[in-house]
């Protein structure tokens, strides 16, 4: 038998006809995954957390990102810092995955013990001439962003971060993110390559027929239609939209909002995102089932509960901000197959549980949507990896920024020599 060669990773992404999707090999390939994440996930800037993960003092957050590891550390000065998960003695990891408080960061092997601004405090056995001034913990380079902790694990991490920051800050400023609580945490892994994870959410298509608790609130006309496919009532709800979204958009400009659409997410995109501050069914007031706020203890200083949904989209990342919770979701790749997703309810810092919100009200259109999204990512990665798959088309109404997100891959891949 003739010897079958087997395409390369740029063989592969080059292959991919204009307007459809991506080879099956691209979501399912070891060798693809494990290079998606050192370009993907090592050198761009990644979503890792919220401010309201490291609270206080002495709060740590390890995240483990493929065979990296850092620690989110809130020091003495209230400062939020990153760090290398890698003890400067004999590399030992200093945390665990998840959530701890500490007095100060103590390796367990050999007890060599930092301070929470990285410095090594205290060793033992290392003799007189050690110096221990250059051994502190490895910095990783961190952005805040309202509530959201961006970090590169790169030496040289793309100088466009600062587009996402200048934009970000701005719009999150009235809603006093960092001055917010976690009130609900959710993860699991889907069984799905990353990059359907994000294709997913970079649609609605789908959402009409598999989003009931979404599409109570959310409108999917923001993301495309085919106005081929609209009945008459269809048009004229669609007139209604266009207009109710027009005089909100005037609305929030007025009162200092920064609402209309931004985008950085074409092929010279490094950092990619876009934002909007989108337009909210019915009272227009949250993502609820019933679109009215579920804590009335708005953000910040707020007392306009019709703000709509500030959202926020990254190649790792998805959040919705309202006028009285924020819904943050980050995604982290385990496999060619599989992909943590995290999400995290923040609420004002003050809000009372059973007082101001409930945990149901506030959490069942996005435990609901995630579960959805779940399972519909889990059998479109099946159905990749069947003989059978070829990629089809996507429609250019509602997919534009999927087929977006695979020119955008493609061309970090050739930056990047693949």
């Amino acid at each position: 038998m003739p010897e079958v060669k087997t395409r390369t990773h740029g063989e592969l992404i080059r292959s991919r006809r204009p307007g459809h999707g991506m080879p099956g090999e691209l979501f399912g390939r070891q060798d693809v995954f494990e290079a998606d994440v050192g370009i993907f996930f090592h050198k761009h800037w990644i979503l890792v957390g919220v401010t309201a993960d490291v609270p206080e003092p002495g709060d740590v957050s390890t995240v483990n990102i493929g065979k990296a590891s850092i620690l989110i550390v809130r020091d003495d000065s209230e400062n939020v810092r990153a760090y290398r998960n890698v003890c400067r003695h004999r590399g030992a990891r200093l945390k665990e995955a998840g959530k701890s408080t500490v007095g100060m960061l103590v390796c367990p092997y050999h007890q060599w013990t930092y301070d929470l601004d990285g410095t090594l405090r205290h060793t033992t056995h290392m003799g007189k001439d050690f110096d221990a001034t250059c051994r502190s913990l490895i910095p990783v380079h961190t952005r805040i962003v309202g509530a959201h902790i961006f970090v590169c694990l790169d030496e040289n991490p793309p100088e466009d971060i600062s587009k996402l920051e200048t934009t970000m800050t701005l719009r999150f400023a009235p809603y006093d993110l960092q001055n917010t609580r976690i009130a609900f945490e959710q993860e699991f892994i889907e069984n799905g390559n990353w990059k359907l994870v994000i294709e997913n959410n970079r649609e609605c298509y789908h959402c009409q027929a598999t989003h009931p608790e979404l599409t109570a609130s959310f409108l999917p006309e923001d993301f495309g239609f085919c106005p081929d496919d609209l009945s008459d009532e269809s048009r004229r709800a669609l007139d209604e939209y266009k207009a109710r979204n027009a005089e909100c958009q005037v609305g929030w400009e007025r009162e200092g909002f920064v609402a209309g659409a931004f985008e950085w997410l074409e092929e010279d995109a490094v950092t990619q995102f876009r934002t909007q501050q989108l337009v909210i069914a019915g009272a227009g007031e949250s993502q609820t089932i019933n679109t009215k706020v579920a804590s009335t203890k708005l953000l910040g200083g707020l007392t306009r509960r019709d703000l709509g949904d500030t959202h926020l989209w990254t190649h790792n990342s998805w959040t919705h901000v309202m006028s009285d919770h924020a819904v943050i979701s980050t995604i982290i790749p385990l496999a060619p197959d599989k992909t943590l997703v995290r999400t995290k309810w923040l609420v004002h810092a003050d809000a009372v549980e059973g007082v101001d919100y409930t945990i149901p009200d506030l959490t069942e259109v996005w435990v609901a949507t995630n579960a959805q999204d779940k399972h519909l990512v889990e059998i479109t990665h099946e159905g990749t990896q069947d003989p059978a798959y070829v990629p089809g088309m996507f429609s250019p109404f509602t997919e534009v920024y999927v087929d977006q997100f695979s020119r955008w891959y493609a061309a970090r891949l050739n930056a990047h020599g693949i």
